[in-house]
């Protein structure tokens, strides 16, 4: 990691000053924890509902001598962010493929967040989770996936995992954020990342679905499964 100093951003409702261990929903992306984002302005789309203003929170951390984990570095594959999903959160198992194939992905591509310090990924939210719930039922290719991971501008989030890690993040200050500005441009940005996907699912595609992964028994390392490309790295990496 070259970058050891990180400034992240957390929306929220309220001012948190010291956020704390162990809080949160158990039901998360990656399970508890404390999740950030680099970027200023998704935090604040994130901390507004269509009702109610938020706060940017702002924090520095020093991640010298953390473990962490980054999802989207080479050695993890899409499908290793989808096992972490169903791992923690819940998914509507409707079809018998979507249940065999939750416990294919967990069983093989499962990485154990709670591990970690920090663990770093997309975020599964509105549209996200849905094309994440498509690929599991077997209505969008690995390819498909990966491509609508690309919509909407996604960002990464930051989630921080560990008592230590906790201890570390240092308070800031804050930003107020404004319903009439940032649900404005979360909502065009679910809404951009729609249309694009509804174009694409359309498209026919000879790519591998969850079906044929259960039925080929296919682990990470088979070429047909798309990479992380560089442009999907975050900064602890370099």
């Amino acid at each position: 990691m070259s970058k050891k100093i990180l400034t992240l951003y957390h929306g929220s409702s309220q001012i948190i000053e010291t956020p704390e261990f162990g809080l949160g929903k158990e039901h998360n992306d990656f399970g508890l924890g404390f999740y950030c984002t680099e970027s200023m302005e998704l935090a604040k789309e994130w901390a507004v509902s269509s009702i109610n203003n938020g706060f940017c929170n702002q924090y520095t951390i020093n991640t010298e001598g953390m473990n962490v984990l980054n999802l989207n570095s080479p050695e993890y594959t899409i499908l290793n962010w989808i096992a972490v999903l169903l791992r923690h959160r819940i998914f509507p198992v409707k079809t018998p493929i979507a249940g065999r194939a939750k416990r294919y992905l967990i069983e093989n591509f499962y990485v154990d967040v709670n591990a970690y310090d920090i663990v770093t990924g997309y975020r599964a939210d509105d549209s996200y989770f849905d094309y994440a719930e498509a690929f599991v039922n077997n209505a969008l290719s690995v390819n498909q996936l990966a491509q609508a991971m690309m919509l909407g501008k996604l960002v990464e989030q930051f989630v921080i995992k560990s008592r230590f890690a906790f201890s570390q993040l240092q308070f800031q200050g804050f930003d107020p954020a404004e319903m009439d500005t940032y649900y404005v441009l979360r909502k065009v940005r679910n809404d951009e990342a729609n249309q694009s996907y509804l174009k694409m699912a359309e498209e026919d595609d000879d790519g591998l679905y969850v079906r044929d992964i259960v039925r080929g028994g296919i682990k990470n390392d088979d070429p047909r499964i798309p990479g992380n490309l560089p442009q999907q790295r975050n900064v602890l990496d370099g």
